[in-house]
């Protein structure tokens, strides 16, 4: 699979971000290296905590970087959870995070299978 095609499996904007890094040798390196990026898990904790803060400082940091990346469906869901814990609230984010959650694990399951190309 080519980063191109990774793009699309995944429904991201390949185009976008391809103009921004400038090479397909970028947009792969950060891609791949997205796998390492901390932010879902730190959400992931910080919602079992029912720590506001820690949720929304992470959702917000997911969002920031999708945006930069290109991965356009988990940031759509991300920036809308972003927005939820806003106030530093958990309560009413568990439908959200599901989403967040099957469009990372979409995009991380299609990244790992471009990295093991």
């Amino acid at each position: 699979m080519t980063i191109k095609e990774c793009y699309e499996k995944v429904g991201s904007d390949y185009d976008g971000v391809l103009k921004r890094l400038g090479s397909e040798a970028l947009v792969k390196r950060f891609a791949v290296k997205f796998l390492n990026d901390p932010s879902f898990q730190e959400l992931t904790d910080g919602l079992a905590a029912q720590d506001g803060e820690k949720a929304f400082r992470a959702a917000h940091t997911l969002k920031g970087v999708c945006l930069n990346l290109g991965f356009t469906e988990l940031y759509k869901v991300s920036a809308e959870l972003t927005e939820v814990l806003r106030g530093r609230e958990t309560a009413g984010s568990d439908a959200l995070y599901a989403q967040v959650k099957e469009q990372y694990t979409t995009l991380t399951d299609a990244i790992r299978e471009l990295a093991s190309n």
